[in-house]
């Protein structure tokens, strides 16, 4: 039988014009049916810190005060082998030259760099249902937009390898929220930012248990905290 995986996707300054310098687009993936027994484990750690068990995990949350919660997920997230993290990493967009490539605009290079982030995930003899949170209105046309693109690229024009590409609130799921911190953690390292206490003691923690800067590509089959960074010489030359 065809193994199903769900695939939770964020993505940290990801528009062309937010002053921001680092973009980072990420998705953490675990097999469907370890989905339901992950989001209660992830519940149970807001129970256990004294958190409703509804409370939203984000990245710009994270303070000083919760510092040993957000320890404890990074920590549940590294001792799950069935939890999986990939991110890819632009480090300055002002270097982008979009107008180098006819017909290429943000959103054609965006869909690019989603495709790169997930095609290493993508087995052909698996099936992938991916969560999108919801950012703008224009979230049902990017939808569309970059199911054809990864269904294109990966000749799954059946979509048989992608099942579903779906707009979620992140409130509502739990792996969604752990992606969001795990893209945060990434960005913000990234920025050269260092001023909160509590997200340095993440990132360190996320530095510790991986083994890896969290600054540089990681080998392409690392499945745990898989990083690539994407650097606009390589395409932009």
């Amino acid at each position: 039988m065809c193994e199903i995986f769900n695939v939770y996707c964020d993505e940290s300054c990801h528009l062309e014009n937010d002053r921001q310098k680092a973009m980072v687009l990420g998705a953490v993936w675990c097999p469907l049916d370890k989905s339901r027994e992950i989001a209660v484990r992830l519940r149970e750690i807001k129970q256990k810190h004294g958190l409703s068990p509804f409370f939203e995990v984000k990245w710009t949350k994270v303070s000083p005060a919760k510092k040993d919660f957000y320890l404890d997920l990074i920590d549940y997230f590294f001792d799950d082998d069935d939890l999986h993290f990939r991110a890819l990493l632009v480090p300055d967009k002002s270097l982008l030259r979009h107008n180098a490539f006819p017909g290429q605009d943000h959103d054609g290079w965006y869909y690019k760099m989603y495709f790169d982030m997930l095609k290493v995930i993508f087995r052909p003899d698996a099936r992938y249902r991916i969560y999108l949170d919801i950012k703008d209105t224009r979230g049902a046309q990017k939808v569309d937009d970059l199911h054809e693109v990864l269904c294109n690229a990966h000749y799954d024009f059946s979509r048989q390898v992608i099942e579903r590409l779906q707009l979620v609130h992140s409130h509502e799921i739990e792996q969604l929220q752990l992606a969001d911190l795990l893209i945060g953690a990434v960005g913000y390292l990234n920025r050269g930012l260092h001023g909160n206490i509590g997200k340095m003691a993440i990132i360190e923690r996320m530095q510790h248990r991986s083994g890896y800067d969290l600054t540089r590509t990681t080998l392409l089959r690392e499945e745990k905290m898989n990083i690539f960074r994407w650097h606009a010489s390589e395409v932009q030359g």
